[in-house]
């Protein structure tokens, strides 16, 4: 896991903590003192975020080394002409190559759920939202992958990152102020367009350069 990135979550926390969690905003319109409840969440999540990313990087650590070991199985084979157990060694592979994809999609799933926040408190909504996602905006996602189509727009995945982040920015601003989903939907939908239409752009200039 990457300490400047916990580094800097932490302090962004401490301040929004300070700022907005002291005036966190209640239905009704009351204002009321949640500065812990901020701090505690927000530490929860960097805790799940640094379990998460260390158990990534172990299997994908080990995933590396299994494929060594199996390269060396093999060379070690064809100078002494004796077969190699070719199904263990893929049983493991297989087996680190699972692990690892599964911790890779339970931090997806992280990211999506705590994402809707940023857009509603509804939880019909939310799971209406996330079922959408997991079955369509994944299988999208990897036809345009497999299409090539992120290295002919280059700026989407550029778009993607701004809206994540503007989605955090309002995610904590909402602690303090209440902003309606329509303006937190149309953001990322504006920069996404924003990418797209920049990528289109690009490509136009190099096509006529």
């Amino acid at each position: 896991v990457d300490m400047l990135s916990v580094c800097i979550a932490l302090i962004v926390l401490l301040v929004s903590a300070i700022t907005f969690g002291a005036h966190a905003h209640q239905h009704g319109g009351a204002h009321v003192d949640k500065a812990e409840t901020v701090l505690l969440a927000g530490i929860a999540g960097l805790i799940t975020y640094m379990i998460v990313g260390g158990l990534s990087g172990y299997f994908e650590d080990k995933l590396e080394e299994e494929e060594e070991r199996e390269h060396e199985e093999e060379e070690r084979a064809a100078r002494t002409g004796k077969p190699k157990s070719a199904v263990a060694l893929a049983g493991k592979a297989a087996f680190f190559m699972f692990l690892y994809l599964e911790v890779l999609d339970a931090s997806f799933s992280f990211d999506g759920v705590i994402g809707a926040f940023a857009i509603t408190n509804d939880i019909v909504l939310m799971a209406l939202g996330l079922g959408i996602g997991a079955m369509y905006v994944r299988s999208l996602t990897v036809y345009l992958v497999r299409q090539g189509t992120l290295d002919d727009y280059v700026y989407l995945e550029h778009g993607a990152h701004y809206a994540i982040g503007a989605l955090a920015v309002i995610l904590l601003v909402t602690i303090q102020y209440e902003i309606h989903e329509i303006i937190t939907g149309l953001v990322g939908v504006t920069l996404i367009a924003w990418s797209f239409f920049s990528s289109v752009r690009r490509n136009r200039a190099l096509a006529a350069g």
